[in-house]
């Protein structure tokens, strides 16, 4: 069993690499991006069989050291 977790700045924090991504893809000629949030996917291959309780470990690991959750949100996805 694989988990995806998709981590992303919470809104109204500061994104200083996806404000310079937005700059950079303006200086190739790419106008239309008014704004960039950059993330980070992590995919972990789980021993477990039951989807459940592998959802609720993977969150168990968001909260201790996957995340920063003063500062990141994250969505974990079962696949």
């Amino acid at each position: 069993m694989k988990a995806r977790v998709t981590i992303m700045l919470k809104d109204g924090v500061l994104d200083p690499q996806g404000e310079a991504i937005r700059h950079a893809l303006g200086g190739l000629g790419h106008k239309g991006v008014a704004g960039v949030r950059q993330g980070k996917l992590i995919e972990l291959d789980l021993e477990a069989s039951d989807p459940g309780q592998a959802k609720a470990e993977v969150e168990r690991m968001c909260e201790g050291l996957l995340a920063n959750t003063v500062i990141e949100k994250y969505s974990v996805e079962i696949v």
